[in-house]
């Protein structure tokens, strides 16, 4: 609100549902405690104003079905009808870190009625367009693309991210032209 009166334009606030470190598949956490949990995370923040619930860097495809249920448990329990839009994290390996690749998400997701689907962490752009493009041909809902500054260098000072910010607006405005996003944004090692 702050923003949107200084200069008059709007904005909107995606209340992020991060991936936890518990995976059903895993056998970490039953599924039903996953779920409700992720119901109450987002109902709080419905509350404290989100426009729309991100579900993001999911790595686990049982979890990510948890999380996305349970913001449509809040959703309704609210009376509420907000974007739900869903991240997956596919790494180097061409797969979630479970083993899933690209198509079995969108082929388990999108009959939740998700407002739409992409990626976010673990690689940058370049590792990204293969599983872009499956999604372009293939999704009924629309697209998003949150990558990192590319994949990481580790160094003696930790990890730095070797792409700078017009090296990932070229990319961003490529997946824009050829696979139609509709949000963009960054990841790790990226600024504003």
């Amino acid at each position: 609100d702050e923003f949107a009166a200084r200069d008059g334009r709007q904005r909107w606030v995606l209340g992020s549902m991060g991936p936890g470190t518990k995976l059903p598949t895993l056998g970490h956490a039953p599924y039903g405690v996953l779920r409700d949990a992720y119901q109450q995370n987002a109902e709080g923040l419905v509350a404290g104003g989100a426009d729309a619930l991100l579900v993001e860097t999911t790595q686990d495809l049982l979890q990510t079905k948890a999380s996305v249920l349970g913001a449509r448990r809040a959703l309704d329990a609210l009376g509420l009808d907000l974007p739900v839009i869903v991240s997956v994290t596919v790494e180097t390996t061409g797969t979630m870190l479970l083993g899933s690749e690209i198509g079995a998400a969108l082929t388990a997701l999108e009959p939740l009625g998700i407002d739409m689907i992409g990626l976010n962490c673990a690689t940058g752009p370049a590792e990204m367009s293969e599983h872009l493009r499956f999604l372009a041909r293939h999704s009924r809902v629309p697209l998003s693309c949150m990558p990192n500054a590319g994949l990481p260098v580790l160094g003696k000072d930790g990890a730095h991210y070797p792409l700078g910010a017009s090296e990932l607006a070229d990319a961003q405005e490529t997946f824009v032209r050829e696979y139609g996003l509709s949000l963009v944004g960054g990841c790790c090692g990226t600024t504003p």
